[in-house]
């Protein structure tokens, strides 16, 4: 895991984590925009390092990493924690482990529920086929790509990631991802906002959401008709500055 930090040191914290298959850069405008009044780290997660190999073990290793880096040089406070689908499931994670301190979370598309085995397996599938396609440079998968999970200012990065990521990543994400998640309540100091949309597979997203305010009734949740999975922050990400800005400056 490698760490990128944006702004000034003595400022609050902001944390972004990405999804899968994302690069780390897919947060650079959130990182340029946030670094005015935040010091923002974007970690660059294990399985998707770009100028090395780099091996996911679990989501909880990976929420156990960033605590951990966090604890040592910020006292385990972190103002505002963000992530995105796996990423969500990561800051979800590392927002109830002790020694983290957490005012505001924000969770996008992130999929805090078990899927059966058999979903699993295709979404295993999925990703490994397009990966592998990837790394071959196959234009209707890169096509695909640009259309379904990020712009195309960030193919090349995504790229590095697809070339260093290997099936047994592909294999421990899915099943890390996909297990049961179990909801804590964190406080009603803790500020909790869940944005999901509506196509496919973010029926997932709205009822981690739905239980995610049954177990802390502060959370907000915003539904966005028509979105698919990761489709604000990926391809509309100024909307989801503001509207994250708008959450975060509302106390």
């Amino acid at each position: 895991m490698k760490f990128h930090m944006f702004g000034d040191e003595k400022n609050r914290i902001m944390i972004l984590l990405h999804g899968m298959l994302n690069p780390w850069q897919i947060w650079e405008d959130a990182a340029a925009y946030f670094s005015k009044e935040y010091y923002v780290i974007v970690p660059e997660l294990d399985g998707h390092t770009e100028e090395e190999k780099s091996s996911f073990v679990s989501v909880e290793e990976e929420a156990a990493t960033i605590g951990k880096y966090v604890i040592e040089n910020f006292d385990g406070k972190i103002s505002a924690l963000c992530g995105l689908s796996m990423g969500g499931r990561i800051a979800a994670t590392l927002a109830g482990m002790p020694g983290i301190s957490v005012d505001a979370l924000v969770l996008d598309g992130a999929p805090l529920q078990k899927l059966p085995g058999i979903f699993r397996t295709m979404i295993r599938n999925n990703y490994r086929m397009v990966t592998e396609k990837s790394r071959r440079r196959d234009p209707k998968i890169l096509e695909r790509a640009k259309k379904e999970f990020l712009p195309e200012r960030y193919l090349d990065d995504y790229l590095k990631v697809a070339d260093h990521m290997e099936d047994a990543d592909i294999l421990r994400i899915i099943d890390s991802v996909f297990r049961p998640f179990e909801f804590k309540t964190y406080g009603d100091h803790v500020r909790i906002l869940f944005l999901h949309g509506t196509k496919g597979n973010e029926k997932v997203s709205a009822k981690a959401a739905k239980s995610m305010k049954a177990a802390n009734p502060q959370t907000e949740i915003r539904c966005f008709q028509g979105y698919a999975h990761a489709q604000l922050a990926s391809f509309e990400i100024d909307k989801w500055i503001r509207e994250v800005a708008a959450f975060l400056d509302h106390d």
